[in-house]
């Protein structure tokens, strides 16, 4: 049994195997943090701390994590490196479920909209297209009835993925001509899906530089002619964040968050990267439920994002 309960085997052991460089990279910065010692003292807590920060969680949610370790410590008379890794892994659980209470829908749980619309934005290179594709897969094989509205209009090679993988699993693409006015696409993308009793709309939108004014500008514009077909759309601005860059995903959820209101997260790429902490941080310090996460080629390697399921993936020693 897993330190959090009985999960789905399957998913677990793909969480697990993409997680596993992410996870030796922690283990070996762990046993350094904790060799020679029997009871946690200052600098247990030091080499932790660089452990956690090398890893990619951050600095400021590596405080964070410390200071409560600390207080535990304090409490629970630390005796061993398994009593520590405990700790680590239930801290670390819990300020994640205080700052993101949110609980993140299987793909199979019903919709709180028809349709439920999802604009999801990211700069070019982080597997935007490929995280729609792959979500568009999983929404139909659950029963949804699925559109997608390829308003990147910039990028032929954009438009044309997303084509590919709606005739791959039999769903409609909305699409205009190079160049043409996103929002446009957008409008035509929910007026087709309300007329066709569409339960999820996908928008792919240009992934041009994250710190460019008119991107802004051109969401505001999407979000806006969308609320003449659906009121309240879109119900969910996700941004897909390439989990490999490490700190450099920091900065664009930064650069996002300034740019436009972003409701969730979807982190890529996770299996070819040691960088896995890099999920925990973010979702820590944006205060942003990060809703997918994805761990390889398959469109079931997108999986829904379970904290404690991660948590003692990456952590567990």
């Amino acid at each position: 049994m897993a330190f959090f309960g009985l999960f789905n085997k399957e998913k677990k052991e793909t969480l697990d195997k993409g997680l596993e460089k992410s996870k030796e990279n922690f283990i070996a910065k762990f046993s350094r943090a904790v060799v020679g010692k029997s009871t946690v003292d200052d600098d247990v807590l030091d080499n932790l701390e660089e452990a956690l920060i090398t890893s990619d969680v951050g600095v400021e949610t590596t405080l964070r994590i410390i200071e409560r370790i600390q207080q535990r410590v304090a409490k629970d008379k630390y005796m061993g490196t398994k009593e520590l890794n405990t700790i680590l892994r239930e801290e670390t659980a819990a300020l994640l479920k205080e700052n993101n209470t949110e609980e993140v829908l299987d793909f199979s749980d019903s919709l709180p909209a028809k349709p439920y619309v999802i604009m999801v934005v990211g700069v070019n290179g982080v597997g935007k297209t490929t995280t729609i594709g792959k979500l568009a897969y999983q929404y139909k094989q659950a029963g949804k009835k699925v559109y997608l509205g390829a308003a990147d209009t910039f990028r032929a090679a954009a438009v044309e993925q997303l084509c590919i993988w709606g005739e791959r699993i039999g769903v409609p693409v909305v699409k205009q001509q190079m160049g043409a006015d996103p929002a446009s696409v957008a409008y035509d993308t929910l007026q087709s899906a309300v007329a066709n009793d569409a339960d999820i709309v996908l928008i792919d939108t240009a992934g041009r530089l994250h710190n460019k004014i008119n991107l802004m500008n051109e969401l505001t514009k999407i979000r806006n002619v969308m609320q003449k077909v659906v009121p309240d759309a879109p119900h969910d601005v996700m941004l897909v964040l390439d989990g490999s860059t490490g700190q450099n995903a920091f900065e664009q959820a930064r650069q996002f968050t300034k740019a436009t209101k972003v409701t969730s997260l979807a982190v890529t790429k996770l299996d070819g990267t040691a960088k896995g902490g890099v999920v925990l941080g973010i979702s820590d310090q944006f205060k942003i439920p990060v809703k997918y996460i994805g761990l390889g080629e398959k469109a079931t390697d997108l999986q829904v994002f379970n904290r404690e399921q991660f948590i003692d993936s990456l952590l567990n020693i």
